[in-house]
């Protein structure tokens, strides 16, 4: 499924929800995942680390790869 996005704060949370979207076994009785939220962590820093590598990387949702 396709879902328009327009800011690093809706990637962010269309990563947050689709991980326990995909993996619900993940989720605790409480409601919490800590293996989403490790996941979530392990790929923002991967993303700060690419920006601060090249800060001309943007989030752009107009850019179609």
């Amino acid at each position: 499924m396709f879902h328009q996005l327009h800011t690093y704060a809706d990637l962010r949370k269309q990563i947050h929800d689709d991980l326990r979207i995909q993996h619900p076994e993940w989720i605790q009785p409480d409601g919490e995942s800590p293996l989403c939220d490790s996941y979530e962590a392990r790929l923002m820093e991967t993303l700060n680390v690419l920006i601060r590598q090249d800060p001309g990387i943007s989030y752009d949702h107009n850019r179609h790869s």
